[in-house]
């Protein structure tokens, strides 16, 4: 066990009873199908029930207002990759050297680790992940016109119907059960991250073939009008269309529903919403008069609210539980000219809630993100200030279906928490971006004296203050005043407590990473 109590001037940290107690098994009549939303890129202030007056996000309102909703929610990870590695594995990322990955980069979780899907296989569900992965496939070579294997499978899904990175890189095509869905054999698929295929369009020699201009890291191969990262040849019929993906993940996820509605299931769902290139369908455009990223978080809206019809029409909400939450905090120019930033400011719109900071930050604004637990009928309805991560997840999932982790991953089981019947949650955090390592603990954030620059192409500030940060984020969740000088006694708990959580793998002065 762990406590942590100490008080540093006026304040006093109370610490929760640790990771490794008592949490027993939730009372039920019966063990629930669970589903995890995993929006991209969404953040703290983009869903309307954290107070967003400028985007309303109805149904993911629903699910927080009729459960538990976290003001201190987090993601292990300012970026995408690190992030659902510690929420599939129960393990910081910092510990595997887990980076942001292109698109044709080989699986980065083991076969031989233990993993969420995993364990709730043992426990006698059938698994599934629809939508984003970027987690990467394969052994670092990718045939992508075999059948890909190790990738979704391999760490213990049964069903997948996944994209192998990101929207804005290659290979745009959807990858079903290890196989590249819709190709054909005599138009093969040809990815390279290094250099172009002979005759293949790209953004800077073609710019005329854009319909959706590049602003830094996305002029190569053109697909659908819009440049991405990396250079792919063929596959031409197995492309995918953006404003559709929506719907199409939607169908694969009703599939899914429909298919295992006599058995318990779980179900990882990854949004592609709203990360770049935004390009939602046709009937959201307009919707919410800040463009393509606000029109994508209101499709994101409607992606939760049509799994949430499918559960009805199928009569399984009662027994499903559904956790909402997005991989890393907000960014708006990450790449494309979408008017994200401009019509944000226009409609006074702050996607990160007050946070400082967003993807790629180690401030509050990067790993600070919704997440809210629904299960209808055995969760009251309550708004809890209770620290909880979502690497937290796979542990306290695993005390709820009498599964099976071990007691060395990093995820904590919180099952009561999670449910909401205990207010109390962790007592520290380690954040991360790109390597470099912060500490959340109570109400404060520490920040080691990481030098570099101060914002990166997105615009978004980075964490590197230069000297050392103590923030009380509490009284000032923008992280404006800067503690370290004047509350010594607490800085000098917080470092050691965080020396202790990161078992040497502190590093003060690592030079910046690059993004793409």
């Amino acid at each position: 066990m762990r406590k942590i109590t100490f008080t540093a001037g006026a304040a006093l940290l109370a610490a929760s009873t640790s990771c490794r107690t008592e949490n027993k098994r939730a009372e039920k009549s019966e063990t629930p199908n669970i589903i995890v939303i995993l929006a991209d890129d969404l953040g703290f202030g983009d869903v309307s029930f954290y107070g967003s007056k400028t985007i309303s996000t109805p149904n993911i309102d629903s699910l927080a207002r009729g459960g538990v909703c976290f003001n201190n929610g987090y993601a292990s990870s300012s970026t995408s990759t690190p992030s659902r590695y510690a929420l599939l594995t129960g393990m910081y990322p910092w510990r595997d050297d887990i980076k942001i990955l292109p698109g044709d980069a080989p699986l980065v979780v083991s076969t031989t680790q233990e993993t969420l899907p995993k364990m709730m296989r043992k426990a006698g569900y059938t698994t599934g992940a629809i939508g984003k992965w970027h987690l990467g496939m394969g052994n670092g070579t990718v045939n992508w016109n075999d059948t890909i294997r190790p990738g979704a499978r391999e760490i213990g899904f049964d069903y997948s119907c996944i994209i192998a990175a990101t929207n804005d890189r290659v290979p745009t095509v959807f990858v079903e059960n290890g196989g590249v869905v819709g190709l054909e054999a005599d138009d093969p698929i040809y990815v390279d991250y290094e250099k172009n295929f002979d005759g293949e369009p790209t953004a800077l020699e073609n710019p005329e073939m854009l319909r959706m201009q590049w602003a830094h890291g996305h002029q190569n191969s053109i697909v659908n009008g819009i440049p991405r990262i990396g250079y792919m040849k063929g596959g031409t019929k197995a492309r995918w269309v953006d404003e559709d993906m929506a719907d199409y993940f939607v169908d694969k996820v009703k599939g899914f529903l429909q298919e295992n509605r006599e058995r318990p299931f779980f179900l990882y769902y990854g949004l592609h919403e709203p990360h770049v290139p935004r390009a939602p369908h046709q009937r959201f455009a307009g919707s919410t008069g800040m463009g393509p990223r606000g029109d994508a978080i209101a499709e994101a809206d409607w992606c939760v609210g049509e799994l949430m019809k499918e559960l009805r029409r199928l009569d399984l909400l009662d027994n499903t539980m559904i956790i909402f939450t997005s991989d890393n905090g907000p960014v708006l120019n990450d790449g494309y000219r979408d008017q994200a930033r401009e019509l944000a400011e226009a409609c006074g719109h702050k996607p990160a809630g007050g946070l400082r900071g967003g993807k790629y930050s180690l401030f509050d604004g990067g790993t600070h993100v919704p997440l809210c637990v629904y299960w209808k009928g055995h969760i009251e309805p309550v708004v809890s200030d209770a620290l909880f991560c979502q690497m937290d997840i796979m542990a306290s999932l695993a005390d709820l279906v009498g599964g099976e982790v071990s007691d060395t991953l990093d995820s904590r089981p919180l099952l009561n928490t999670m449910l909401g019947r205990d207010l109390n949650g962790r007592e520290e955090l380690v954040i991360e971006n790109q390597g470099k390592l912060g500490l959340r603990m109570a109400d404060y954030a520490y920040l080691p004296p990481y030098t570099g620059p101060e914002t990166n192409q997105t615009g978004n500030e980075l964490g590197n203050l230069g000297t050392e940060g103590l923030f009380d984020l509490k009284n000032d969740p923008a992280q404006t005043r800067n503690l370290a000088e004047t509350d010594t006694t607490l800085l000098a708990r917080m470092k050691q407590v965080f020396a202790r959580e990161t078992d040497g793998f502190y590093r003060p002065f690592v030079e910046e990473v690059p993004l793409k």
